[in-house]
Formats: C-alpha cells, structure tokens, sequence
C-alpha cells in the first residue's frame, strides 16, 4: 500500500473545486433519483440481505465510492464540461425503468436506475473526468441480481457439474461413489448437491473480488482480463473440490460431516482458499512479459496526493447539460406522480376447483402444493391433478396469476424442471395436431427429462390472455405490451408430465399427452380468460 504525504511544487495548472451549493445541488438530484426505482432499489437490499449470493451487494456502493474518491487529485485537475450523451442516457434509463415496470422485471428497474446515475454524472463531469472514474462505476453492476429464471438455470447448472466433479475428487481417494443428477451415492449415505451448494453463493462475491484485484493490479490489459475470467473456474473447481472433500469425510467420518458449523466453515475455506489462488495467479503473471517492479509497485491500493500549496483555485460551473437531465429527471418524476395507473384489469374466470376430474377415459385426482412452494410462487390459483386412464398415468399442473407484477409471474420449467437431480435430454417445439384454444393452433415445448433409470416427457406452454406462448423471453415481451394496451398482466402456466416406461416408447408417450390434452383444451379459456 502506498501513500503521498510530500506536497508536489506548485505549477500553473489551476484546481477546480465546487462551491457547496453546487455539492448540495448534485446531493438533492442524486436522492431525487431514487425516487422512481425507489420500488426496484428496496428489492434489490431484500436480496442484499435475505440471499447469501448477493451478501456482497452490501459492500459495493462504499467500494465503488471510494475507487472514485482515489482519483480526487486527477479530477480536480479537469475543468467540468457539459456532456449531451449524459442527457440521452438518462432519458434511456427512463425508457428501460417503463419497461421494467411493465414487464414485471425487476432486474431491469435496477439497471435502468444504473444507467440514468451514469447518465447524471455522465452530464455533470463531461467526459474527460467522467472516464477516469468509469471503471469504479462499472463496478456498480456486480450489485444487481440476475434475473430469477436465470439464477435458477444456472444454479441448476452448476449443482449438476459439482456433482461430477466432487464425485472425481472422491474416487481419487478410492470412496466409491454413484451420481444421479444432483445426488452423490455414498452406499451407507446420499448426499444432495442443493442449491447452497451450487458455488453461487461464492461465485458472485468472487467476481466482483476478481474485478478489483485486476482493477488495482498494474500489469497488462491481457493479463488483468484473465485475472478476472479466471475468478469463475476456480470458485467452480474449489465448490466442487469442497464437495468431494465433504463426502469423503462423511464416508470415513459419517454423515455429521456434512452438516452444521463444519459445513459452513467449509463454505467460508473455499472462499479464502479460492481468494489466495488468484493471488497466486497475480504472482505467476507478474513473472510473464515485460513488467517490472515489485508486488507493492505493481498491486497495491494508492491514495491521492494532497493539493499542492499556493496553486490556483477556480469555482466550477454548472453545466448546461446537467441542468438538462436534471429537469428531463424532474419530468419523470412529475409524470409518474401525476398520471394515475390505469386500474389493472382481472377477467371472470371459473376457479380450479370445478376444473372436470373426467375427461374422456381419464379419470383425475386431485393434489396440492406444500406452503413452501406456495409461498415462494405466489399464485392466485392453481390446478394439480393426476390423471389415469388403462394404467397410463399423466400430470397436470396449471398455475395461474391474476396478476403478473414484479416477482409475481408464472416460473418457467426450464427453471425448475431439471431440480432434483433431473436433466434435460432433448428440448423442441411440438405443434399438437387437431388440438387449438380460443381457435388457435396449440404449439408446446416438449422435453425429455431423466433422472438416472427414470425418464419423463413433459410438454408446457404460457396461455397468457389469448395467446399460446413457447418462449419464456416473449412472454415478458408480452407482458410489456399488454399492460400498456389492455391493462391486463394474468396469465397461466400450463405443464402436463408422463412417465417413460423402460419398455415404453416416446411416441406412446406423446399420444398419452396429446390425447389428455385434447380432451380440456377447449375448455382452457374458462379457467385461463382470453
């Protein structure tokens, strides 16, 4: 760590400082922009504070403003000018908090307040200053969760690869082991690689670890690249690395060895375990081309130097641009206050619970989900029923949502499907012939799933107001749409699972789904409204 304690000669090059009524200006535009992703912003700290993956959030925004602060001595050299791309970006972070309102996402609120903050200090530095702190800003974006669907498949992703990987680790000291999916087979035990365990909780506040070790390290552009790619195999490989170790001491040891305070303090090992490797890394690189010095010259923390004494000092003046976003700012604000939100509109519907137990040769019993999974989905209504008909048995499962806000929409099987352990073999597109709803021709996405010996074909699609939706990205896109033409957001997830007997072919399968499902569709649209 170095720091400057000498003042430098004075020159002729003036410092810029800013008069407090500027400072307090840029403080009250900078509230005043919370105020429209006030709702995205709160949900953002729930994560920050409910999800270990997203535990670092916490730190971001102190770190970010300290990177800046390091550049104090360099800024105060730049006199401020006005920028109108600032202007134009904030205006873009309008248009994406709308579509994010509308579409129910609340990942692009959170990014849409990001880029309106860059385009305000964007307008307010001009771009010789505002280049000098882009970095510390671009840091910014580590703060902000995935989207959920995303989170999921990539948890889903990575439980499956540590599972292969810690099961290696095993039999590299001789535990025999059997993988199925997520599931470490033991013999005397079976262990599950759940989602805590998937990396994801490390991966993130790794990411962000590696993004300021190459920050501050001062070699090559290449170099400090691969510094920071290199932060996401090495968490997965320590995640994995962690779990083979877990079964080997639960296979010597017993089944106390995954649980409780060890377990945790595993967690916290891999991550300081996988921090001193990527230290490592700085060392190897450091022996790599052309650069000299030593580690504290070419890694280390630095703090600006202080003013020089008896050099001239200039007030800055506001630019015109910030003038400009400020008020395009203050405009959105007025707007969103001022026009009241059209009133949502919930079609009549007939409840799941008259939904027919008798289709054809099928007779139906019905389920229900555990409050865990109720909570966590948030549906207004829902059907879950078996189906049997000559031996043959089907599932039907249709969640419904009256309205598809922020956190409340359907959660696509792509997500969740391959949980426990299932894979997904194949995945298509299947239009299902003589079969439509509401008249138009009924298209699903069709997918094989396996689970070690089990094997099951699952067909599902979105009926959302009218339409027959395959695709998780159009029925945000939808959503947009119609929540600004028709007011209405409700919509319904509808899945239909068969199992795939090992003397079974697929095709049999396929005419069980089919056959079942032409059977209701034409009464869908009492339970999910056109």
């Amino acid at each position: 760590m170095s720091t400057q304690s000498i003042n430098p000669p004075a020159t002729g090059i003036p410092v810029w400082r800013l008069s407090w009524g500027l400072v307090t200006m840029a403080v009250v535009v900078g509230l005043l922009s919370l105020w429209p992703f006030w709702d995205g912003l709160t949900r953002m700290w729930g994560w920050w504070i409910d999800q270990p993956e997203y535990s670092h959030g916490l730190l971001i925004p102190p770190v970010a403003a300290f990177l800046m602060w390091q550049q104090k001595d360099r800024l105060e050299r730049i006199p401020f000018t006005a920028n109108w791309w600032g202007v134009a970006i904030v205006l873009l972070g309008g248009a994406l908090l709308v579509v994010g309102e509308l579409g129910t996402v609340y990942t692009a609120v959170q990014y849409a307040y990001v880029i309106t903050l860059y385009g305000l200090i964007l307008s307010f530095l001009g771009w010789s200053a505002f280049r000098l702190i882009a970095v510390p800003l671009l840091i910014l974006l580590f703060m902000i969760p995935l989207p959920e669907f995303v989170m999921n498949n990539l948890s889903t992703k990575l439980q499956l690869l540590s599972s292969q990987i810690g099961a290696y680790v095993m039999r590299l000291f001789d535990v025999s082991v059997f993988v199925e999916g997520n599931v470490i087979d033991l013999g005397g035990y079976k262990l599950q690689v759940a989602e805590a365990c998937s990396g994801l909780r490390y991966l993130f506040p790794l990411m962000t670890l590696g993004f300021l070790m190459a920050y501050f390290y001062k070699g090559a552009l290449w170099k400090r690249a691969l510094l920071f790619v290199s932060s996401i195999p090495i968490t997965v490989l320590m995640n994995s690395v962690r779990v083979g170790t877990i079964g080997i001491m639960v296979e010597h040891r017993g089944i106390e060895m995954a649980e409780g305070f060890l377990h945790e303090f595993q967690g916290w090992m891999v991550f300081m375990v996988s921090m001193g490797v990527m230290l490592g890394e700085i060392m190897v690189l450091n022996r790599i081309g052309r650069e000299r010095g030593t580690w504290r010259q070419l890694f280390g923390v630095e703090f600006p130097a202080p003013t020089p004494a008896g050099i001239p000092i200039r007030n800055r003046q506001l630019p015109r641009s910030f003038m400009a976003a400020t008020a395009l700012l203050l405009l959105f604000i007025v707007v969103t206050i001022a026009i009241p939100r059209p009133v949502e509109m919930a079609p009549a519907r007939v409840s799941f619970a008259q939904f027919p137990m008798t289709i054809d040769a099928w007779r139906g019993r019905r389920g229900s989900l555990e409050a865990v999974f109720t909570d966590q989905l948030q549906l207004d209504d829902y059907l879950l029923a078996d189906y049997v008909s000559g031996g043959n048995v089907v599932n039907l499962y249709v969640a419904y949502y009256n309205s598809q806000r922020k956190g409340e929409a359907v959660h696509s099987p792509r997500s969740c499907l391959p949980g426990g352990g299932w894979q997904m073999r194949d995945f298509t597109q299947r239009e299902i012939k003589g079969v439509s709803i509401g008249g138009r021709s009924l298209r699903v996405n069709r997918a094989l799933i396996e689970m070690g010996n089990q094997r099951q074909i699952v067909y599902y699609w979105f009926q959302q107001r009218g339409r027959i939706i395959d695709n998780e990205f159009a029925v945000k896109w939808y959503l947009f749409w119609d929540a600004l033409t028709e007011h209405r957001t409700d919509g319904a997830l509808v899945r239909l699972t068969t199992p795939l007997a090992a003397a079974g072919s697929e095709a049999d399968a396929d005419r069980r789904l089919a056959g079942l499902l032409s059977g209701f569709a034409a009464d869908l649209p009492r339970f999910v409204p056109n």
